[in-house]
Protein backbone atom coordinates (compact mmCIF):
# COMPACT_ATOMS: atom_id res chain seq x y z
CA UNK A 1 0.00 0.00 0.00
CA UNK A 2 1.38 3.40 -1.01
CA UNK A 3 2.12 6.17 1.75
CA UNK A 4 -0.50 8.61 0.94
CA UNK A 5 -4.00 9.21 -0.89
CA UNK A 6 -4.46 12.32 -1.98
CA UNK A 7 -8.92 13.44 -2.63
CA UNK A 8 -10.83 15.09 -4.89
CA UNK A 9 -13.78 16.78 -2.74
CA UNK A 10 -16.85 17.74 -4.91
CA UNK A 11 -18.17 14.67 -6.86
CA UNK A 12 -15.84 12.37 -5.26
CA UNK A 13 -15.44 12.74 -1.08
CA UNK A 14 -19.06 14.81 -1.22
CA UNK A 15 -22.15 14.24 -3.22
CA UNK A 16 -21.74 18.33 -4.53
CA UNK A 17 -20.70 18.33 -8.13
CA UNK A 18 -24.55 17.68 -9.08
CA UNK A 19 -25.09 20.84 -7.19
CA UNK A 20 -22.57 22.45 -9.60
CA UNK A 21 -23.77 20.85 -12.52
CA UNK A 22 -27.64 22.39 -12.41
CA UNK A 23 -25.97 25.31 -11.18
CA UNK A 24 -24.16 25.97 -14.28
CA UNK A 25 -27.49 25.07 -16.34
CA UNK A 26 -29.54 27.45 -14.26
CA UNK A 27 -27.37 30.69 -14.53
CA UNK A 28 -27.17 30.02 -18.31
CA UNK A 29 -30.84 30.61 -18.66
CA UNK A 30 -30.35 33.63 -16.18
CA UNK A 31 -27.62 35.47 -17.69
CA UNK A 32 -29.53 35.18 -21.09
CA UNK A 33 -28.00 32.23 -22.84
CA UNK A 34 -29.23 29.17 -24.22
CA UNK A 35 -27.85 26.41 -21.80
CA UNK A 36 -24.89 24.22 -23.45
CA UNK A 37 -25.54 21.11 -22.44
CA UNK A 38 -21.59 20.51 -22.86
CA UNK A 39 -20.88 22.82 -20.67
CA UNK A 40 -21.23 21.15 -17.38
CA UNK A 41 -19.10 18.33 -17.91
CA UNK A 42 -16.45 20.61 -19.72
CA UNK A 43 -16.40 22.74 -17.07
CA UNK A 44 -15.99 20.17 -14.34
CA UNK A 45 -12.92 20.40 -12.31
CA UNK A 46 -11.47 23.44 -13.43
CA UNK A 47 -10.74 26.45 -11.56
CA UNK A 48 -9.06 29.83 -12.22
CA UNK A 49 -8.02 31.25 -15.27
CA UNK A 50 -8.61 27.65 -17.32
CA UNK A 51 -12.57 28.07 -15.71
CA UNK A 52 -12.66 31.60 -17.08
CA UNK A 53 -11.65 30.03 -20.32
CA UNK A 54 -14.50 27.60 -20.76
CA UNK A 55 -16.74 29.70 -20.06
CA UNK A 56 -16.11 31.86 -22.86
CA UNK A 57 -15.54 29.38 -25.00
CA UNK A 58 -19.37 27.98 -24.37
CA UNK A 59 -20.83 31.41 -23.52
CA UNK A 60 -18.91 34.43 -25.56
CA UNK A 61 -22.11 37.29 -24.43
CA UNK A 62 -21.35 36.78 -20.91
CA UNK A 63 -19.00 38.36 -18.24
CA UNK A 64 -17.39 35.37 -17.45
CA UNK A 65 -16.09 36.16 -13.87
CA UNK A 66 -19.44 37.28 -12.82
CA UNK A 67 -21.14 33.74 -14.01
CA UNK A 68 -18.02 32.26 -12.09
CA UNK A 69 -18.42 33.80 -9.31
CA UNK A 70 -22.27 33.70 -9.21
CA UNK A 71 -21.85 29.55 -9.23
CA UNK A 72 -19.74 29.60 -6.75
CA UNK A 73 -21.91 32.05 -4.20
CA UNK A 74 -24.91 29.89 -5.15
CA UNK A 75 -23.10 26.63 -4.14
CA UNK A 76 -21.76 27.68 -0.81
CA UNK A 77 -25.27 28.92 -0.37
CA UNK A 78 -26.93 25.78 -0.93
CA UNK A 79 -23.78 23.98 1.43
CA UNK A 80 -23.98 26.82 4.47
CA UNK A 81 -25.22 24.58 6.97
CA UNK A 82 -24.95 21.01 5.77
CA UNK A 83 -22.86 19.01 2.62
CA UNK A 84 -24.39 15.74 1.73
CA UNK A 85 -21.52 13.14 1.34
CA UNK A 86 -20.62 9.89 -0.75
CA UNK A 87 -21.31 6.12 -0.02
CA UNK A 88 -18.32 4.86 1.78
CA UNK A 89 -16.11 8.06 1.96
CA UNK A 90 -15.59 8.08 5.84
CA UNK A 91 -15.05 4.33 5.71
CA UNK A 92 -12.34 4.48 3.29
CA UNK A 93 -10.98 7.31 4.88
CA UNK A 94 -11.19 5.55 8.51
CA UNK A 95 -9.27 2.73 6.94
CA UNK A 96 -6.46 4.17 5.58
CA UNK A 97 -6.04 6.31 8.71
CA UNK A 98 -5.80 3.31 10.01
CA UNK A 99 -3.22 2.12 7.86
CA UNK A 100 -1.49 4.88 8.93
CA UNK A 101 -1.91 6.67 5.09
CA UNK A 102 -1.55 10.28 5.06
CA UNK A 103 -4.20 11.84 3.45
CA UNK A 104 -4.92 15.33 1.90
CA UNK A 105 -7.90 16.95 -0.38
CA UNK A 106 -6.59 18.41 -3.65
CA UNK A 107 -9.87 20.62 -5.03
CA UNK A 108 -10.53 23.12 -7.71
CA UNK A 109 -12.22 25.01 -4.72
CA UNK A 110 -10.80 27.24 -2.35
CA UNK A 111 -8.86 26.69 0.10
CA UNK A 112 -11.30 28.10 2.59
CA UNK A 113 -14.71 25.89 1.43
CA UNK A 114 -12.65 23.20 1.23
CA UNK A 115 -11.86 23.16 4.93
CA UNK A 116 -15.65 24.93 5.44
CA UNK A 117 -17.18 21.48 3.50
CA UNK A 118 -14.90 19.28 4.87
CA UNK A 119 -15.71 20.61 8.89
CA UNK A 120 -19.31 20.17 7.87
CA UNK A 121 -18.89 16.80 6.57
CA UNK A 122 -17.45 15.90 9.74
CA UNK A 123 -14.22 14.73 7.51
CA UNK A 124 -11.80 17.55 8.39
CA UNK A 125 -9.93 15.98 11.30
CA UNK A 126 -8.77 12.66 8.73
CA UNK A 127 -7.06 15.28 6.43
CA UNK A 128 -3.10 16.33 7.17
CA UNK A 129 -3.31 18.55 4.31
CA UNK A 130 -5.28 20.67 1.71
CA UNK A 131 -4.41 21.82 -1.86
CA UNK A 132 -7.20 24.71 -3.17
CA UNK A 133 -7.65 25.69 -6.57
CA UNK A 134 -6.82 29.06 -5.35
CA UNK A 135 -3.33 28.37 -4.41
CA UNK A 136 -1.86 26.63 -7.34
CA UNK A 137 -1.26 28.71 -11.12
CA UNK A 138 -2.47 26.30 -13.61
CA UNK A 139 -5.74 24.81 -12.71
CA UNK A 140 -6.90 20.88 -13.61
CA UNK A 141 -5.99 19.10 -16.26
CA UNK A 142 -2.13 20.70 -14.77
CA UNK A 143 -0.84 18.71 -12.23
CA UNK A 144 -0.18 21.68 -10.38
CA UNK A 145 -2.55 20.81 -7.20
CA UNK A 146 -1.94 17.32 -6.78
CA UNK A 147 1.89 18.09 -6.69
CA UNK A 148 1.34 20.80 -4.17
CA UNK A 149 -0.79 18.21 -1.95
CA UNK A 150 1.97 15.88 -2.38
CA UNK A 151 4.46 18.43 -1.17
CA UNK A 152 2.72 19.38 2.06
CA UNK A 153 2.05 15.80 2.98
CA UNK A 154 5.74 15.38 2.40
CA UNK A 155 5.25 12.02 -0.29
CA UNK A 156 6.44 11.56 -3.40
CA UNK A 157 3.77 11.93 -6.28
CA UNK A 158 4.67 8.15 -6.95
CA UNK A 159 4.21 7.16 -3.76
CA UNK A 160 0.46 8.30 -3.74
CA UNK A 161 -3.27 7.21 -4.67
CA UNK A 162 -5.61 9.48 -6.13
CA UNK A 163 -8.91 9.75 -6.18
CA UNK A 164 -10.72 11.53 -8.79
CA UNK A 165 -14.36 11.53 -10.13
CA UNK A 166 -13.65 13.64 -13.24
CA UNK A 167 -11.98 14.14 -16.44
CA UNK A 168 -9.87 16.94 -15.75
CA UNK A 169 -8.90 15.46 -12.42
CA UNK A 170 -7.89 12.17 -13.76
CA UNK A 171 -5.89 13.49 -16.00
CA UNK A 172 -4.06 15.74 -13.39
CA UNK A 173 -3.67 12.75 -11.04
CA UNK A 174 -1.84 10.64 -14.16
CA UNK A 175 0.49 13.55 -15.04
CA UNK A 176 1.62 14.37 -11.56
CA UNK A 177 2.76 10.47 -11.76
CA UNK A 178 0.34 9.49 -9.00
CA UNK A 179 -1.51 5.87 -9.02
CA UNK A 180 -5.24 7.53 -9.85
CA UNK A 181 -8.04 6.12 -9.09
CA UNK A 182 -11.69 6.68 -10.79
CA UNK A 183 -14.83 6.74 -8.38
CA UNK A 184 -17.12 8.11 -11.39
CA UNK A 185 -19.83 10.40 -10.35
CA UNK A 186 -21.38 12.10 -13.58
CA UNK A 187 -18.82 11.63 -15.76
CA UNK A 188 -18.74 7.94 -17.63
CA UNK A 189 -15.57 6.32 -17.46
CA UNK A 190 -14.34 6.00 -20.97
CA UNK A 191 -12.18 4.63 -22.66
CA UNK A 192 -9.86 7.25 -22.94
CA UNK A 193 -9.89 7.67 -19.08
CA UNK A 194 -9.71 4.20 -18.50
CA UNK A 195 -5.85 4.14 -20.04
CA UNK A 196 -4.81 6.68 -17.67
CA UNK A 197 -6.31 5.02 -14.37
CA UNK A 198 -4.81 2.14 -12.50
CA UNK A 199 -7.96 1.37 -11.53
CA UNK A 200 -11.97 2.55 -11.81
CA UNK A 201 -14.38 1.26 -9.02
CA UNK A 202 -18.03 1.71 -8.81
CA UNK A 203 -17.88 3.13 -5.50
CA UNK A 204 -15.37 3.45 -2.45
CA UNK A 205 -16.67 0.23 -1.00
CA UNK A 206 -15.43 -1.58 -3.93
CA UNK A 207 -11.77 0.63 -3.83
CA UNK A 208 -11.35 -0.18 -0.10
CA UNK A 209 -11.85 -4.00 -0.75
CA UNK A 210 -9.12 -3.54 -3.56
CA UNK A 211 -6.51 -2.01 -0.69
CA UNK A 212 -7.54 -4.53 1.39
CA UNK A 213 -7.13 -7.52 -0.40
CA UNK A 214 -3.62 -6.18 -2.12
CA UNK A 215 -5.02 -5.29 -5.83
CA UNK A 216 -4.52 -1.12 -5.77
Amino acid sequence: MKHAAIFDMDGTLLDTERLYQDTWIQLAAEFGQTPDPDFPRAVCGSSGEHMLEIIRAHYPAVDAQRFMESCYARVAQAVETAVPVKPGSEELLAYLRGQGVKLAVASSNTHAQIEKNLRLAGFLHYFDAIAGGDEVQNSKPAPDIFLLAAQRIGCAPEDCYVFEDGANGIYAGAAAGCTTVMIPDLTPPSDALRAVCAAVYANFAEARAALQRGAL
